[in-house]
């Protein structure tokens, strides 16, 4: 199928963007790799009337070290995040989850920001920041703002992005000492997560000294497992230890249920991909 018609702008620079997306209002729309909007457009499924390409900003793309975070900039690709040197050392469940997104040309064309942006629950990128308790930079006509992953999607498909804002940077720190691990169900390598699950886990004498977890497409928004980081804070470091902090990972929950899986097989599969996630990440297996 063939998209509606919209006009095309590619700005010089990242404040040139901020203006012609302000004055283009609900109907203009930012495209960057294009792996998230081309396919909407496609299928008719959005209608925009401008098309806003931020893809050759060069300031938005690269990893930076800037002491205690990693500043990602929002164009940099999935296939660079998962290459990077100092996301691999420094950070390296966002590096392993980027090498599991769709196949070899998505990861190439698709972009950390654009990722985030489309605000996807099945996405992969959402619940990996949301568990790193990382730090979104956007800028608009207003200024800078830092969001929050559980401020900054707010509905299915939705962030809370004001008129002419754009994601220009991922904040995430450095986890030195702390063990990760995403797990991913889905039907085919390049499909949509059924569930997955992100965690990280620091461990001392044989305990749980502390864990992250968040779930993929377990509701409308990526969620957080707090009840499992509670139960798995001082756990012992065990298979039967963990398996019993992860019996907790469906707890306010919403999943939903599809030609894919029902809502009750996703709350499994969350329980048990915790408990393979939370060992990996604690040394246990």
């Amino acid at each position: 199928m063939i998209s509606a018609k919209f006009d095309y702008v590619r700005p010089d620079s990242l404040d040139e963007a901020i203006r012609a997306l302000a004055s283009g209002g609900d109907d203009t729309k930012v495209i960057a790799g294009g792996q998230s909007l081309m396919p909407l457009l496609r299928m008719r499924l959005a209608f925009p009337d401008k098309l806003v390409d931020i893809g050759g900003l060069a300031d938005l793309r690269g990893v930076r070290d800037v002491g205690s975070d990693l500043e990602i900039g929002a164009l940099t690709t999935h296939y660079e995040v998962t290459r990077d040197p100092l996301i691999r050392q420094h950070c390296g469940l966002l590096a392993q989850a980027a090498g599991l997104i769709a196949d070899p040309a998505v990861r190439h064309r698709g972009t950390i920001g654009g990722g985030l942006a489309h605000a996807d629950p099945a996405g992969d990128l959402p619940a990996v920041i949301t568990a790193l308790d990382a730090i979104l930079v956007v800028r608009g006509p207003s200024g800078v703002r830092e969001i929050k992953p559980a401020d900054f999607f707010s509905d299915y498909l939705t962030t809370t992005l004001e008129p002419g804002e754009i994601l220009t940077t991922v904040r995430v720190p450095k986890l030195s000492g702390w063990g990760y691990r995403y797990e991913k169900f889905n039907v085919t390598a390049q499909a949509w997560a059924v569930v997955g699950v992100a965690a990280v886990a620091r461990r001392a004498d044989g305990h749980v000294e502390q864990a992250r977890v968040a779930l993929t497409n377990m509701g409308s928004v990526p969620i957080r497992a707090r009840a499992v980081e509670e139960a798995a804070a001082g756990a012992q470091a065990t298979a039967a230890g963990l398996a019993a902090a992860a019996a907790h990972a469906d707890e306010g929950t919403s999943p939903p249920s599809d030609l894919r899986a029902a809502a009750d097989y996703r709350r499994h599969l969350a329980r048990i991909l915790t408990g393979r996630a939370l060992a990996a990440a604690a040394g246990t297996s």
